[in-house]
């Protein structure tokens, strides 16, 4: 189970005008800003639910997501995944934790992506037949075969994509946090991984928490959605209330706009 209570996050932003001369004085005399990224965020999420987590640029996302995995501690609130906190109990927290973030990758650039999967399993202390279990299986369900033999930067977007995912459920988490996965993948790497996704959580139960702009990602797995937008949680409700509120073409751009103009967003 995910619970977060109270969660504030503020970020302390050097900030200077544009030109030479301000250039210089910021050396001498640096300017500030508080930017709040969350504002007492408090939601729950059930084992084995896959929820979505929504909102514009800048809402609070990922910052949510940084500190559910342990990379950043709040200012104030309290937060727990499956009975730990974060940033406290961070070594037995990861063991029980797949992260897949779309912008960054957790596989070796110049290695075939096999030795980064050996690589991580050395790291979280994964059993040799459990290893193997779950190897074959990932490669089965994402139709890997021959990648596993590639270099990283050999891949395509998608191939990537399908390999950063295997790499975060190699060690078996209890819970997945998605961050954009599917961003710049084609129309057939989509559905793959959304097949994927839902395949995980039918087959063992995994608790999932997908953030992204693609609303068809929302539409096809997710039962609940949570909406955030200038840090604070404005909705949370099924998928089915978020589509009568941004009307039956939930996967429009147009019709996600105008549900986040409806929140002042």
């Amino acid at each position: 189970m995910i619970e977060m209570r109270g969660i504030n996050k503020t970020y302390h932003v050097r900030r200077r005008e544009a030109g030479l001369g301000n250039a210089v004085r910021s050396l001498f005399s640096r300017g500030y800003t508080d930017v709040p990224a969350l504002r007492d965020m408090t939601f729950t999420v059930p084992d084995g639910q896959i929820v979505g987590y929504i909102g514009p640029n800048g809402a609070g996302k990922s910052t949510t997501i940084k500190i559910l995995c342990g990379i950043l501690r709040p200012d104030s609130g309290t937060c727990t995944v499956n009975g730990l906190t974060p940033w406290a109990d961070r070594k037995r927290h990861v063991a029980r934790l797949g992260v897949v973030f779309g912008q960054r990758s957790q596989l070796w650039w110049d290695v075939p992506v096999m030795e980064s999967l050996l690589l991580l399993k050395d790291i979280y202390r994964v059993p040799e037949q459990r290893f193997r279990e779950n190897l074959d299986r990932l490669t089965a369900l994402l139709d890997l075969g021959d990648l596993l033999k590639t270099p990283a930067r050999m891949l395509s977007l998608g191939q990537r994509m399908r390999c950063e995912i295997a790499a975060a459920l190699l060690h078996s988490p209890e819970v997945l946090f998605l961050d954009e996965p599917t961003i710049g993948l084609d129309a057939v790497s989509k559905l793959k991984v959304r097949e994927f996704i839902l395949e995980q959580n039918r087959l063992c139960g995994t608790t999932v928490l997908l953030t992204t702009h693609d609303m068809q990602d929302i539409d096809a797995l997710c039962s609940r959605v949570l909406l955030i937008g200038k840090g604070r949680l404005l909705l949370d409700g099924d998928t089915a209330l978020i589509r009568s509120m941004a009307g039956e073409n939930l996967s429009t751009e147009e019709s996600v706009a105008d549900l986040y103009r409806r929140f002042g967003i």
